[in-house]
């Protein structure tokens, strides 16, 4: 059946289009003030929990096949807000786990804790409980599944995640929009040329 889809693709000379959207903007915001790494592990607890606020999507007039999603709360209710097929929700799409490096009472402003977590996930630590190289080759395998059925598929996920899905788009061929960190409940559309050749 895949290769039917790819031929039939290929004949057509259609373009393979993923569109990437960021979760909706969740109601619990960041801390505005100086917190301690303990009260940092409380707040992302917090923010893993939280309701969304949720805007319309213009989904670009395509006709989308097949949606994946993170399995975070705040994924799904995007996903479902924009699809209404069956949604795949896959763990590997989730954001970024990363973990505090200073010690627990330390206060701090939010930007200098996330400044020290960032350069520690980096640098490979041994603090943070996913290293880069797994996250690399984790997305790379994930994408792998996601373009399997050679149809056009939205897929929900995180600021962090979304980054390098972009990269290893552009690495497989796909053109598209360039963006660090991505908006809350905005489409990204990635296009291929089937003709171009394999994923």
């Amino acid at each position: 059946m895949m290769i039917n889809n790819f031929l039939i693709a290929l004949y057509r000379g259609d373009d393979l289009k993923v569109g990437l959207i960021r979760h909706f903007k969740v109601t619990r915001g960041y801390p505005n003030k100086i917190v301690s790494s303990n009260e940092l592990l409380s707040w992302m607890e917090e923010y893993d929990l939280s309701e969304v606020e949720e805007n319309e999507i213009n989904l670009g007039g395509v006709e989308w096949k097949k949606c994946f999603s993170s399995d975070l709360p705040r994924a799904q209710k995007t996903a479902r807000a924009v699809f209404n097929g069956e949604i795949h929700l896959l763990k590997e799409l989730r954001e970024i786990k990363l973990a505090p490096i200073l010690p627990a009472d330390l206060r701090l402003p939010l930007k200098m804790h996330l400044l020290f977590i960032r350069a520690a996930w980096l640098l490979n630590h041994k603090s943070q409980p996913v290293r880069r190289k797994e996250l690399l080759k984790s997305l790379s395998n994930t994408l792998d599944i996601i373009l399997s059925s050679n149809e056009n598929v939205l897929v929900v996920s995180h600021g962090g995640i979304m980054m390098f899905l972009r990269k290893e788009l552009i690495r497989r061929g796909f053109k598209g929009p360039n963006f660090k960190i991505a908006n809350n409940g905005e489409l990204y559309v990635f296009e291929k040329r089937e003709t171009d050749g394999k994923h």
